[in-house]
């Protein structure tokens, strides 16, 4: 599996021959957006920074989009959608959370979240999550001392940040490092990772530069 970050809440999961894009930046986006056929997209929140579904179909290929709760399963791979909060960009929205199980692997969508407060089959479903996405930057998402709380909670093997740089407050990265105690942690450009990799970590913050 090869995770790559592409800015604000969007991230690339391939495993094999299958593509997943996860909030992906929208051309109507003021941010940056990058293009590339994915199988699966999810998008956590309607907003230009996370539904660029435009950005994700490749050729004649739709890309098979999921934008909401419940529980699908698309070429083997499982996905949980969970009902939540976020008053991104200054306004009340629905925002779900997703859990996507493939090659062995939980991964954890926290979307836009800016609501701590989860739902009870939120927190069930991020139990098991090994790989946990979490936005730091404030400013309409979490910030990053409840963040790193909220993570924490769920015990992951790894947590990555998003929504930091160019959106979210401008030292969140630096604020989120401390308060894990983890200040050395450096950027890398991608995290290629097998089931075998995770066994034995504890929440280890590792950080994707936006590509």
């Amino acid at each position: 599996m090869i995770i790559t970050y592409h800015g604000a809440d969007f991230f690339k999961v391939s495993f094999g021959d299958t593509t997943i894009a996860v909030n992906p930046i929208s051309k109507d986006s003021k941010l940056k957006s990058t293009k590339f056929g994915s199988d699966i997209t999810l998008v956590s929140i309607n907003s230009p920074e996370h539904n660029g579904v435009e950005q994700t179909s490749r050729g004649e290929k739709e890309s098979f989009v999921i934008q909401g709760p419940g529980e699908y399963e698309v070429q083997g791979v499982f996905i949980k959608g969970f009902l939540s909060g976020s008053t991104y960009g200054g306004k009340e929205h629905i925002n779900t959370v997703y859990t996507v199980s493939l090659e062995g692997i939980n991964l954890g969508f926290l979307g836009a979240l800016s609501d701590e407060k989860l739902s009870s089959e939120a927190k069930e479903g991020l139990e098991s999550v090994d790989i946990l996405f979490v936005p730091i930057g404030g400013d309409n998402v979490l910030d990053s001392a409840t963040a790193h709380k909220l993570a924490v909670q769920f015990e992951p093997k790894i947590i990555i940040p998003s929504h930091f740089g160019d959106v979210g407050e401008k030292d969140a990265l630096k604020k989120f490092l401390k308060e894990s105690g983890e200040e050395g942690v450096k950027p890398i450009d991608k995290l290629t990772i097998k089931r075998k990799d995770v066994e034995g970590k504890e929440g280890e913050i590792v950080i994707l530069e936006a590509i």
